[in-house]
Formats: C-alpha cells, structure tokens, sequence
C-alpha cells in the first residue's frame, strides 16, 4: 500500500502541481550526503513517519455476497493508515526553491483527497478514498525540525503532506448455511418439531 501512495504522489506532483515538468523526483531521506549528490532540480518526498488513523477506525463486520444475494463471507473494515511526507524542493537558488513550493502547495490544495485516477493496486481495489491534507500544523508529539535533526541535515523550507490510505486486514470470516426454518429434535420413535405460528403462539407437532 505505501508504494502505491508513494506512486499516487509521484504522479500528482509530475502531472498535476508541476505540469509534466522534467523535474526529478526522489523519495531518499534528505540527509547532507544526498544532497551532495544531487545533481539536478530535485522534488524531495520523504516519507517520515507512519500511524493508524483512530478516527478512521470502524467496528462490526463488513458483509460478501454471493451471485444470489446471500451472504458469503464477512470482512474486518480496512484500517487506515496515515502516511506523513516532507515535500521540499532542491535548486540552486532559494528563489527557484519557494516557486516549486508554490507550485506544489497550490497543486496539493487543490484535492481534498488522492484523485481516483491516481490510484493504482489495492487502494483502486477497495474502491474507498484516500484523503490527503497539506501544511497542517503537526502533532504535538512531532516537530519538523526535529525531523531535520534526525536526517542530519540543516533545516529547510517544507510542505506536510499527510495522505490517510485505507489498508485490508486480511480477516476474512466464511459465513455458515442459512438456517432452517424451526428446529427439529429426536427421541425415540417420535420427531418432536417446534414451529412458531403467524400470530406468535409455540406450536409442537409431532410426527412419528
């Protein structure tokens, strides 16, 4: 699943925010020895950190049906995933830097979720969307110059984006034959059956 967001992204930024720009785009921790060896204008998503998203999370089972309407199996609901990315952008100039922020940040704002097209795998499969946010404030729990601190490298202009990415559990439950109408018992000779009539009343028949 987070190759196929990574992809939704690679193709959102190339296709969309920068309009089928030739700008290369990597996903390599932005650490100083990879920016030492850049050696073109570079788009930088850096996927930093990933947890559930609890507020996604959803109880029960989901039904399966068969050809005939019944049910088949049931499923535990997906789990989503959010995904945190640190976009920047790597010129020689700071100048051309905050245009290529600017580019992308409009391009981002402009979905509230992954476009379906973009979708490819297990996330087109399940049919569910994918939201995305940009430049939100971040956890109180996080902060992105620790983030640079842990890369080693000197803090730089960046765009959060945080993409929520539906993800199968995998528990898929075969469900039992339909039951039968009323319930049938032995004893000896003699089949003792127990039905329900229209109005509600116990009816006991017995067949031998």
């Amino acid at each position: 699943m987070i190759h196929e967001v990574d992809e939704a992204l690679r193709r959102l930024v190339r296709d969309e925010a920068l309009r089928g720009s030739d700008l290369e785009v990597a996903f390599d921790a932005p650490t100083k020895d990879w920016a030492a060896r850049r050696n073109a204008p570079t788009v930088n998503i850096y996927l930093y950190d990933i947890r559930e998203d609890m507020r996604r999370r959803q109880r029960g089972m989901l039904n399966e049906y068969d050809a005939q309407g019944k049910v088949a199996a049931r499923h535990v609901p997906p789990r989503h995933m959010k995904l945190s990315y640190l976009v920047t952008a790597w010129t020689q100039r700071p100048e051309d830097e905050h245009r290529l922020l600017s580019d992308l940040l409009i391009g981002f704002l402009k979905y509230e979720a992954v476009p379906p097209g973009l979708l490819s795998g297990t996330l087109d499969e399940l049919q569910l969307p994918v939201p995305m946010t940009v430049a939100l404030p971040p956890p109180e729990d996080r902060a992105f110059a620790d983030v640079w601190s842990a890369l080693g490298g000197e803090l730089k202009p960046s765009l959060d984006v945080v993409v929520s990415a539906p993800i199968s559990s995998g528990r898929r439950f075969e469900a039992g034959p339909p039951a039968k109408e009323g319930v049938q018992l032995r004893s000896g000779e003699e089949r003792v059956r127990h039905d329900v009539s229209e109005d509600g009343v116990a009816m006991r028949r017995v067949a031998r």
